[in-house]
């Protein structure tokens, strides 16, 4: 059973840092785009950063310049750096992976998705 595991999120000061991770484990796959997204109370989800297969990356405007996107491969784990952290980047944190894999003997590409972290920051 695949699953994606979310960690490294908590309580922290304005202007501090975070580093997330995301690991997929239980089977045989490759992973290709991974993203992380976000979602406040009452706010609708966002994407904040992905990482393709090939490691190009995309941010949000929000984050641009203040996080940072990026995969280890051996161990099938994306990271989020989160520097300069503000109460606006308060949210839970979940992953999204699409995943090359065979599935009930089919093969193909599968999206998965983390449990999500929590994120406080305060002012």
């Amino acid at each position: 059973q695949v699953q994606l595991v979310e960690s490294g999120g908590g309580l922290v000061q304005a202007g501090g840092s975070l580093r997330l991770s995301c690991a997929a484990s239980g089977g045989t796959f490759s992973i290709n785009a991974v993203g992380w997204y976000r979602q406040a109370p009452g706010k609708q989800r966002e994407l904040v950063a992905d990482i393709s297969g090939p490691g190009s990356t995309n941010y949000a405007d929000s984050v641009k310049g203040r996080f940072t996107i990026s995969r280890d491969n051996a161990k099938n784990t994306v990271y989020l750096q989160m520097n300069s952290l503000k109460p606006e980047d308060t949210a839970v944190y979940y992953c999204n992976a699409v995943l090359s894999m065979q599935r009930a003997g089919i093969t193909g590409q599968y999206s998965y998705w983390g449990q999500g972290t929590q994120v406080t920051v305060s002012s």
